[in-house]
């Protein structure tokens, strides 16, 4: 049976101590309210909600799935009331914006719940989760009239919504999309066609859902640069809000998964349903990425998720298993064995899950913080400096830190053996759930050809000197004796830090050099690159927490244990994980000959 504590202490120590959220409110107004008092209260009542209601759902959740009826879908026992609570709890009201029925709290607070909620049960998270793009989209986008209409149920989470890209034909290629738009004299559209892989596209939980769907007006241009983006709801919606008749959006069918399978991926079949236009004719990609990277932020938390699950349980279980003898000798000598924590290889799975997950965590509020910046920007000049950041660092987050998520859960799954293996203690559930993370919102590679090619060759590598300029920063200010009394303690990974970030960059302009002969080499190498710039970014914010930590033990501070364990877990990263860089340098500048020197006849297996 999975168990689950909200690492509140963690949250807390990322919040305050790392990344100073606090006096990142008292530069927006518009987070006035978000004290330490109200912060705190926030998070142990999410931790009570997850903990109690959302947590005993997931294995059985797994275990039912959804039901598919004619069209109609029904969600495992539970989900329904766990969601009504939910909404009369004002959770899905949270940070969103005041003038719609929200709280107007943080949006980085938002990525707190969101973890607490995900870690819990992951695929009851989707349900919501998928309505917060939607929402940024028609917030970013939309008219007056739109937000006035979509925006205030969504906040409510009376009405849930989609995003509706891929199609049978095409995947990641949206360049391929057939589904029409007719206009009509009244402004609306009839939209036509089929998308597939629609999470949360049909379900029980609500009575309408909201589709935003990329679809193409006649004549428009070939490729991607005659795609429209639209709002089509479930039910027709009139005005003023008031849900009217059936809009011809029919499921077709869900899908058989490997895992996720209390959350409902949909085959969505439109028939002339009507939808309204939501920002200008042809330019729905560039709209639609406002969803699609609030989706991957939020994918590259489920990587976090189950990593913490994973590790939670596998700290337990490991505690407990009781298999041989230490090699240094009895440790339990009142036991017929020593539990199995005690053996080198068990503790270097658990430490990896540990760093993983502690250290993926602050990569994700590193970013929330910069999604409150990009929001709430008193100009654009602050709006684009933001904005740069995070487009760079979103590819490195979906992609690493949900490979890495599958790496922990498998690790969990190898510290329970062949129990593991078994439904009843849900790591198995782990793995397979986690398993598409890294393939929705673009699998690990379109990711990585998006760092390579677009954020590293196409700016010339301004995005990646913006970002090693504020690590180098960081590094200065901490070797120094004046500004730092920790000086001496933070070396260890000062100097590992400031020459993996030298290396990074060498071997970026290295590659580039290489990708003007031969562009194969951006394909060949761009994953193993992904990868890479992945534990140098996560480095950066293990350096950090190791800082922060060292200040805080200078205190008088209570619990001295966790900083201690902080300080020794970025150790085991800089020392034990850190140095997979090597390996991926060699990989990421091998020659792509050997993987192109072979014709498809010779790939052949017969």
């Amino acid at each position: 049976m999975l168990s689950y504590k909200a690492p509140i202490m963690d949250l807390k120590f990322l919040i305050e101590d790392v990344f100073d959220y606090y006096g990142h409110y008292q530069k927006h107004p518009e987070f006035e309210e978000a004290t330490p008092d109200l912060v705190d209260a926030i998070m142990q009542e999410c931790a009570k909600f997850c903990e109690n209601e959302l947590l005993p759902l997931n294995q059985s959740g797994d275990k039912e799935g959804c039901t598919f009826d004619q069209g109609k879908v029904t969600t495992p026992k539970g989900f329904k009331e766990a969601y009504q609570q939910y909404v009369d709890g004002g959770w899905q009201s949270l940070s969103h914006p005041i003038e719609h029925g929200g709280q107007g709290l943080p949006p980085s607070l938002g990525m707190v719940k969101q973890e607490m909620m995900g870690t819990a049960n992951w695929s009851w998270a989707m349900y919501p989760g998928l309505s917060h793009g939607a929402m940024n989209t028609i917030q970013e986008h939309g008219t007056d009239e739109q937000k006035e209409v979509y925006l205030t149920r969504l906040t409510e989470g009376t009405w849930t919504g989609t995003m509706c890209l891929t199609e049978p034909q095409c995947g990641t290629d949206l360049g391929q999309v057939k589904t029409k738009a007719e206009p009509n004299d009244d402004g609306t559209y009839d939209i036509s066609g089929t998308k597939i892989f629609i999470s949360a596209g049909e379900h029980d939980l609500t009575d309408n859902i909201i589709h935003i769907v990329l679809a193409r007006l006649p004549g428009a241009p070939a490729g991607t640069r005659g795609i429209s983006l639209f709002i089509v709801p479930k039910m027709q919606v009139d005005a003023s809000g008031n849900i009217g008749e059936f809009n011809n959006v029919t499921c077709g069918s869900i899908e058989d998964k490997m895992g996720i399978k209390a959350s409902a991926t949909a085959v969505l079949n439109f028939d002339n349903a009507k939808g309204v236009l939501i920002g200008p004719e042809n330019k729905g990609l560039e709209c639609m990425f406002t969803f699609m990277n609030t989706a991957r932020v939020g994918t590259a938390l489920q990587g976090v998720c189950a990593s913490e699950l994973a590790f939670q349980n596998s700290l337990s279980y490991a505690k407990e298993r009781l298999s041989m003898r230490s090699l240094t000798g009895k440790k339990y000598p009142d036991q017929v064995a020593d539990p199995i924590i005690v053996h080198p290889d068990v503790r270097k799975m658990l430490m990896t899950q540990k760093a993983i997950s502690e250290g993926g965590r602050a990569m994700i509020y590193y970013t929330a913080k910069l999604v409150d910046d990009i929001e709430f920007a008193k100009n654009e000049e602050d709006k684009k400096a933001a904005d740069d950041k995070l487009g760079f660092i979103t590819p490195i987050l979906k992609a690493f830190l949900t490979e890495l998520g599958s790496e922990s859960a498998n690790h969990g799954l190898q510290i329970f053996g062949g129990h593991g293996y078994i439904k009843e203690w849900g790591m198995e559930q782990i793995v397979r759930d986690n398993r598409i993370s890294t393939l929705y919102e673009g699998t690990t590679g379109i990711q990585a050809l998006d760092l390579l090619g677009r954020k590293i060759l196409l700016t010339r590598g301004a995005s990646l000197k913006a970002f090693t300029f504020d690590i180098l920063n960081f590094c200065k200010e901490k070797s120094m004796i004046s500004s730092n009394p920790h000086k001496r303690q933070m070396n260890k990974f000062i100097w590992p830090l400031s020459k993996a970030v030298a290396n990074w960059q060498q071997y970026s302009m290295r590659i580039a050099l290489k990708a003007k002969k031969n562009r194969d080499f951006v394909g060949s190498a761009s994953v193993d690159y992904l990868m890479y710039s992945g534990y140098i970014v996560m480095a950066y914010f293990w350096a950090q927490m190791a800082q922060a930590a060292y200040e805080k033990l200078s205190t008088d501070v209570e619990n001295r244990d966790f900083y201690r364990a902080k300080i020794k877990t970025a150790e085991f990263y800089f020392e034990m994980m850190l140095p997979r860089t090597k390996s991926l340098a060699a990989t990421m500048m091998a020659d792509p000959k050997t993987l192109m020197q072979l014709n498809e006849d010779l790939l052949s297996f017969s």
